[in-house]
């Protein structure tokens, strides 16, 4: 973009690195899914154990020329670290094996950039893409000569630089400001959902677990679902029915990943905002991944980062179907409260349990009543037929509505105080069971 560096291409040599303390070391599978997700031709790969930090290239000299005969050797055009480089050493890579070098941040950039579909996702990415960028700019222009005294001297080198720097820096301070505007509209909306008084269920796991293809599959809806990593950056959310508690807002949004870049978390805290003010979390599991329980760590991690780690959570273990003998059903804890449903999204089993988990979790304050409407209170009656609370109606001999009554305790008490009255007396006056 600003400055020049080796092309980049599809044939990848991957570099995983070993010798890691646990909390810093990343799995390779899961290294190998992601340079697939970006669409990169594995063509080697060399795996660093006893791995000691080198400032200069991160790995050993040694190492250096190791990776540099397989490039050479399998045609490379792309080196790939399973871990963070610096600038300086991404620089000095880069200088010696005469390839483009991304690192582990790179790579997930690039695979966002390939999803992203809507203009704030694109923003978002674009965002976290030039933040990456700004630290390593000065590289770029290391082929112009510095500014020198003499005639003849005075190279642009770091005039040019100059001008890079601030056109980065306006280009980020435009994007920050739209997606200011975004989040702005995304609270407006939030706020009309709050006085509609709709509870938000927020779909968050590893990437790759499932959410989408659960979230086609409650919602009828088609949004893009695959068997790769970060098949969904853009949040959707949907409106459904659930019979024991009304209408109910469903949000997917983006899979998290170990350590996932600070600089992405930042770009996409406004999406992530629609998990961390949701009603409750739906946290979905590949329950057959051998790594799930680090994969759930890592998604805690995630949620605390963004202030959501308090919030209600209901587990669903997805891909029952690959495990043996699992059946869809529901776990509860102590008091009976689901905290955990096995389902295959897949194959569409166990999720009306899902629905039924929902509907616990969120109407733990749901009003089963039966009361009597006057003559003079028809557009209470009315209110209450719109909102869907009406089970049963009944004429009585005196001409008044007797009415079987389901919904929150929190709409009754709106309906009944924009009549005037107080709910706990209508309660006492009115209750017939």
């Amino acid at each position: 973009m600003f400055f020049e560096r080796h092309e980049g291409g599809e044939r990848a040599v991957l570099i995983h690195l070993e010798g890691l303390d646990e909390q810093s070391r990343e799995d390779p599978d899961e290294f190998i899914e992601l340079v697939s997700s970006a669409g990169a031709e594995q063509v080697g790969l060399l795996t660093v154990s006893r791995f000691h930090p080198s400032p200069r290239f991160l790995v050993g000299p040694g190492k250096v020329d190791e990776i540099k005969a397989l490039v050479d050797a399998n045609e490379g055009e792309l080196v790939i670290f399973n871990h963070t480089l610096s600038p300086s050493q991404e620089r000095n890579l880069e200088s010696v094996l005469k390839c483009r070098v991304l690192d582990r941040t790179g790579l997930i950039l690039d695979i966002f950039a390939q999803r992203a579909r809507t203009h704030e996702g694109k923003l978002q990415v674009e965002l976290a893409q030039l933040d990456h960028l700004s630290t390593r700019l000065v590289r770029g222009w290391t082929h112009l000569e510095r500014q020198k005294g003499g005639i003849g001297l005075r190279g642009p080198g770091e005039t040019q630089l100059e001008t890079d720097r601030r056109l980065l820096r306006a280009r980020i301070k435009q994007i920050t400001k739209r997606l200011e505007k975004v989040r702005g509209q995304r609270e407006q909306a939030r706020r009309g959902r709050q006085r509609a008084e709709i509870p938000v269920v927020s779909l968050v796991g590893y990437t790759n677990a499932g959410k989408s293809t659960l979230f086609n599959t409650l919602t009828e809806s088609t949004v893009y679902a695959a068997d790769q990593l970060f098949a969904t950056l853009d949040p959707t959310l949907r409106r459904i029915e659930l019979a024991e508690l009304g209408p109910v807002i469903l949000a997917d949004t983006v899979g998290f990943i170990r350590h996932l870049p600070h600089k992405l978390v930042e770009a996409f805290r406004a999406t992530l905002e629609e998990s961390s003010r949701a009603d409750l979390l739906l946290h979905v599991i590949d329950a057959a991944d051998a790594e799930r329980d680090s994969h759930i760590e890592q998604v805690n991690l995630v949620l605390h980062e963004i202030g959501a780690s308090e919030l209600p959570t209901l587990e669903v273990y997805n891909k029952i179907d690959l495990l043996p003998a699992i059946e869809p059903h529901i776990q509860r804890d102590e008091e009976g409260v689901p905290v955990r449903v096995w389902v295959s999204a897949q194959n569409n089993q166990g999720l009306d349990l899902v629905n039924q988990a929902i509907a616990e979790r969120l109407g733990h304050d749901i009003l089963q009543t039966t009361v009597l409407i006057e003559h003079d209170q028809a557009r209470l009656r009315a209110q209450f037929y719109q909102v869907g609370a009406v089970l049963a109606e009944h004429n009585n001999d005196d001409g008044r509505q007797q009415l079987d009554l389901r919904l929150p305790r929190a709409d009754f008490n709106r309906l009944i105080k924009r009549e005037g009255l107080e709910p706990e007396h209508f309660l006492s006056q009115h209750v017939l069971q």
